[in-house]
């Protein structure tokens, strides 16, 4: 298994090593950056009797409706239940609203999809969010929202999606740079810290609002959820709620203080009566000046208003805290609260240089030394977007389905759109989210990943979070394990397996419980695999587009019985890495506890049952020597899908090494009962690569035999193929001239090489699998490639690049994949970062080129970052690779580095 640096213990004697340790009985966690930066166009908001999320719930509505089941802002904090939130507002003079939260384009509108259409970084961050700190680029013209609109509109498949900053709204450079810092000066006592820079040529104003407002949860007839208040005393907004307990905002100097209320304005987006001081009041108050703030400043949601007018290339900035309780046990009133000295000057300019620096001493101690100053940026700042990823996830699927008594019943079958074979799942948990955008909902097989780079700082909530998703409100009472909240009941790669052994060897491969509470529910969703993905009973699998939606070129999940089905190679290379996953952690555990060997035992002779059939049929092509998709159309005749991409190279993932001497020695049981395996099958044993290393006999299970091995590395290779200058391909670039195509029905389908957007509209055409690099399977390929060399190291040389005419080991190998990977987000010889792609903006100007964005994928030859810009979720595994890897290039001089502010 990959090495893991021994960084924790010098981490652990930091500060925010300390409050880690802590926070199992201090409550460091309860309140972080766990705001959704969008609520609408979600599912759980979605109340229409068509499925239509993004129609049901748009941007317009967003400032004047209010949420059932979560909220949104910009930079923004909540308790670990979002009874409150605390976010920012702006509004620079001229936009027709205030700006509250990010714009853009649904689904339908984008040319390639959703797609956000503003500039925003997550630049740091510790993992009791002791420190945090964001940066927003905001024009100091007026947002081009309907230009943005009528121009993607405009555009189709084939060309590139219009930018914001293709609008020339930055030119000139008349923008604000907004920084939000965060500190904690205890669990519950928050400093945020907002600096504004005017980046134009000329002086300008700005109306800052750091906005406080309660979660509406007593508008759906429920007797338990009595209205909570805020209201103005001694030049503060107070809050006093049942769940939360009372809470003071403070504000430095004289902020104008507003209330209104986080209720629906009816009469805005209905015609019809309600209230007077509604959710936009606040907004409207400032915009236009209307009358729509409460003169008696109490409600439910408040604002300190700031004007500041700040010269060229100045800065201003303000300061405000929140305070409550200091511990849920501690019982303070709201009287005594407010009454308290909170300071908002020098002390708290004191607490917040104490926090950037434990933060910097944190990450010092947790990267390492081997890290050069810019990969220290990447991994930084790539760690600062998963812990801001966390969002609070509220979904009680039942209750959705059903309604609220205080409304209308929803439309009947909502059930058969989506969802309605889970009203057993109830969701109310922080969970680390893909994007807090785009994708601002927990999906299966990307928390894995997400888990596996945060248990590197904080493996503690990696490992809560891996077990959170194999609870009963969560997995299915037939053992699935919820996709996503856009179909539950979708098939994502069972990776869960393998990231909990991850976690486990990164936090010191001692927890044998934490093992135990995964394995336990594991073999009950394994189980669901075999009892629901091998239609034919012979260890070949479906599972459908199992999360590379386009890669195909079929719709891999919505075949009809009249034309056939599909044995995917990716499917069955998933399920026997699943099986062999099972099989490691099994034998990890009966090395403690020998009621597991037997168990071990069934995984062993499972996963070879798998194997031997991936190779003996036709999945596996000898001539091409690679694993291909099987189409069994509904005539009889079985068709491979001849596409060289990452659905062939996930049976390279399926490998195991252990040493054959000291688990036979330690499981008898085990060692016997698989002799017999052997030899009653006798084609099992070409699943073994054997070596003897240092007297003792190791062997390697995998799914790829020996003799087809180097092969299959010959097409990985391939830098005219699968191998791009910055990481492995989805589909191979050999495709761009060699298109597939094939009949399906009546329809002809095809797949060529896409190295950016995808040209098709299947899933939506919002993700691309056919040509862009994509960070988690080539870090599963890097360790498998690691995995295969811990056999043989310095023994198994392969040519690399292929035809090259040199000769490396398979960690060399590795290694150089990854460095490819790293590139991406680092300066090249230009002084560009690969990420940044063709604008010159983002890649040369001082205040922005530093600021990285961790795109959902990027270009297969040009490294542009593409898809989701903030989907620092498993394009955060960045961290992981440095911190695992060769990646860095340099050793990291202290008196370089420029820690991210």
């Amino acid at each position: 298994m990959t090495d893991i640096p021994a960084s924790h213990g010098a981490a652990a004697k930091t500060a925010e090593g300390i409050r880690l340790a802590e926070a199992a009985t201090v409550p460091w966690r309860d309140w972080g950056p766990y705001l959704a930066e969008r609520a609408w166009g979600t599912v759980r908001e979605d109340y229409s009797a068509d499925g239509e999320a993004w129609a049901s719930f748009p941007h317009e509505h967003a400032r004047s409706r209010v949420y059932r089941w979560n909220e949104d802002g910009m930079a923004g904090f909540c308790d670990e239940n979002q009874t409150w939130c605390l976010s920012l507002a702006l509004w620079n003079g001229v936009d027709p609203i205030l700006k509250e939260r990010m714009f853009g384009l649904t689904g339908p509108q984008g040319n390639h999809g959703e797609d956000v259409k503003e500039y925003w970084w997550y630049l740091d961050g510790t993992p009791t969010h002791s420190w945090n700190t964001w940066r927003y680029h905001y024009p100091q013209r007026a947002f081009p929202y309907e230009e943005l609109v009528e121009e993607n509109a405009r555009r189709g498949k084939h060309d590139p999606e219009y930018e914001l900053v293709d609008t020339g709204v930055f030119d000139e450079d008349r923008y604000w740079v907004v920084t939000v810092d965060y500190a904690k000066d205890g669990p519950r006592d928050l400093l945020m810290n907002i600096t504004v820079e005017n980046a134009g040529p000329d002086e300008a104003t700005i109306e800052v609002l750091p906005t406080l407002w309660f979660r509406n949860n007593w508008s759906w007839g429920y007797p338990d959820a009595p209205e909570p208040v805020l209201y103005a005393a001694d030049g503060r907004i107070v809050g006093e709620h049942s769940r939360s307990g009372p809470l003071v905002l403070v504000g430095e100097g004289e902020p104008e203080l507003l209330f209104c209320d986080n209720e629906t304005n009816t009469q805005r987006l209905y015609g019809e009566p309600g209230p007077a001081y509604p959710k936009d009041g606040i907004n409207d108050y400032v915009v236009d000046g209307a009358a729509t703030v409460n003169p008696a400043q109490r409600g439910t949601k408040a604002a300190l208003r700031y004007t500041l007018t700040v010269p060229a290339g100045g800065s201003a900035r303000v300061r405000a805290r929140l305070v409550g309780a200091p511990h849920p046990s501690v019982g303070i009133s709201a009287a005594k609260l407010r009454s308290r000295k909170i300071p908002t000057g020098d002390k708290f300019d004191r607490v917040l240089a104490k926090r950037r620096a434990e933060a910097d001493a944190f990450y010092d101690a947790t990267l390492p030394v081997s890290a050069g100053a810019e990969e220290y940026r990447v991994a930084r700042q790539a760690f600062a977007g998963l812990l801001w990823g966390k969002q609070f996830f509220h979904y009680d699927v039942e209750r959705w389905l059903e309604g609220d008594p205080g409304h209308p019943a929803p439309p009947p079958g909502r059930g058969l759109i989506r969802n309605g074979g889970w009203r057993h799942l109830d969701s109310h948990d922080v969970i680390l989210m893909p994007d807090p955008w785009e994708y601002p909902w927990f999906a299966a097989w990307d928390l894995a990943f997400h888990c596996v780079t945060l248990a590197h700082i904080d493996p503690e909530f990696a490992k809560a979070q891996l077990i959170l998703l194999l609870r009963e409100w969560y997995m299915h009472p037939g053992g699935q394990i919820p996709a996503y909240e856009w179909n539950f009941s979708d098939v994502n790669p069972p990776v869960h397996a393998w990231a909990a052994i991850r976690v486990f060897e990164i936090d010191g491969r001692t927890d044998f419980s934490f093992l135990a509470r995964v394995f336990h529910k594991l073999l009950i969703n394994f189980t669901w695999w075999v009892d629901n993905k091998d239609k034919e009973s012979d260890n070949l699998f479906e599972g459908g587009f199992m999360g590379l939606d386009n890669i195909s070129p079929l719709d891999r999940s919505k075949l009809s019985a009249d034309i056939g089905y599909l044995e995917q190679a990716d499917s069955t290379g998933w399920m026997a890495m699943y099986a062999i996953d099972l099989l490691d952690i099994a034998l990890r555990l009966a090395l403690h506890d020998a009621s597991y060997e037997d168990i071990a035992t069934k995984f062993f002779e499972h996963f070879t049952a798998i194997a031997m059939a991936a190779n003996d049929g036709i999945m596996w092509d000898e001539e091409d020597a690679f694993y291909y998709d099987v189409f069994h159309r509904a005539d009889g005749v079985d068709v491979p899908i001849k596409v060289k991409s990452l659905v062939g190279l996930v049976p390279l993932r399926a490998a195991l090494s252990y040493g054959v001497d000291f688990v036979g020695d330690a499981l008898p049981d085990f060692r016997d009962r698989g002799q017999w395996w052997l030899a009653n099958h006798p084609q099992a044993q070409s699943l073994f690569h054997i070596r003897d290393i240092d007297g003792v006999r190791h062997r390697l299970l995998a799914l790829i035999p020996p003799d087809r091995l180097v092969r299959l590395l010959g097409n990985l290779f391939d830098e005219n193929g699968l191998l791009g200058p910055y990481g492995v391909r989805a589909i191979s670039a050999w495709h761009r001239e060699h298109p597939f195509s094939m009949w399906v029905g009546d329809e002809l389908a095809t797949v060529d090489y896409e190295p950016a957007e995808s040209t098709t509209a299947l899933f939506g055409g919002n993700s691309n699998w056919r040509g862009p690099v994509w960070m988690p399977l080539n870090v599963m390929i890097v360790e498998a490639l690691r995995d295969y060399d811990e056999l043989s190291p310095d023994e198994f040389d392969v040519e690399f690049p292929a035809g090259s005419g040199r000769t490396q080991s398979l960690a060399a190998s590795a290694d150089d994949i990854s460095r490819r990977l790293v590139s991406i987000f680092l300066p090249g010889e230009d002084g560009r970062r690969p990420v940044h792609g063709w604008y010159d903006r983002l890649a040369v100007d001082p205040r922005w080129k530093d600021n990285l964005a961790f795109h959902e994928y990027f270009h297969g030859d040009t490294g542009m970052g593409l898809g989701a810009a903030h989907q620092t979720g498993w394009t955060a595994l960045v961290a992981h690779l440095i911190m695992t890897t060769g990646a860095a290039t340099s050793p990291r001089d202290q008196e370089e580095t420029e820690t991210p502010e």
